[in-house]
């Protein structure tokens, strides 16, 4: 088979942006922001999900509980990967349970927001840019996760995460930083996310060998 002619980045609405060496588009991994469409759900630019089954509704396998009419909202930012059977539980998945019984009598009911069993609504979820999801983790809700976070695999995370941290575990503990404060504090400002395609792209080895020095230059004379 003769190789595939060199081709560039894949626009940011296209579907299926991974192709095979055989020529075909692979269906279990799709650029979010494309395969999704919820009132409730944002999805910057390039992030994408994988599936080793490709569900025909990507919004509500990765976040079950998070329906049109839920008051919260969940939030991914750029970039982000995110790996098979990742499962965001939004606050519309809570319960009351500061009375005798956490028992959802509304759901049987009229599921009216006034119901005494209704819950008030809960925090939104938020992931920044960046930010690589391992396979199985949970985001519970009210998560909130910084740029260049990574989440290590059947994780189950809470509360607010600092950027480029790595956590791992049930619950999820911070492992370590990625980068010491100095250089976290440089890729912020950069926010090498926001630039456009080529100007990524172009600067790959920089981005992805953390050539700090080159990216400042980067930011300074090219983008």
């Amino acid at each position: 088979m003769p190789p595939l002619p060199p081709r560039s980045f894949p626009d940011a609405n296209t579907l299926h942006p991974v192709v095979l060496p055989d020529g075909t588009h692979h269906k279990g991994t799709v650029f979010l922001n494309t395969a999704i469409d919820h009132p409730r759900m944002t999805v910057g630019d390039y992030s994408y999900a994988s599936a080793h089954v490709s569900p025909t509704d990507w919004a509500s396998h990765l976040a079950p509980y998070l329906y049109t009419q839920s008051p919260e909202i969940l939030t991914i930012g750029k970039f982000c990967q995110i790996a098979d059977g990742v499962t965001f539980i939004t606050s519309s998945a809570n319960h009351r349970y500061d009375g005798f019984s956490s028992f959802p009598f509304a759901v049987f009911l009229d599921m009216e927001l006034s119901r005494p069993s209704m819950p008030d609504a809960g925090p939104d979820t938020t992931i920044g840019n960046d930010v690589w999801i391992g396979q199985g983790a949970t985001i519970l809700p009210g998560a909130s996760i910084g740029h260049g976070c990574i989440i290590g695999a059947k994780s189950v995370v809470a509360g607010t995460i600092p950027p480029y941290t790595i956590v791992a575990g049930n619950p999820a503990k911070p492992l370590r930083s990625r980068f010491d404060t100095a250089t976290i504090a440089a890729l912020l400002k950069i926010a090498w996310w926001h630039w456009l395609i080529d100007a990524v792209v172009s600067h790959e080895a920089a981005i992805s060998g953390a050539d700090l020095d080159a990216l400042k230059e980067a930011a300074s004379t090219h983008i």
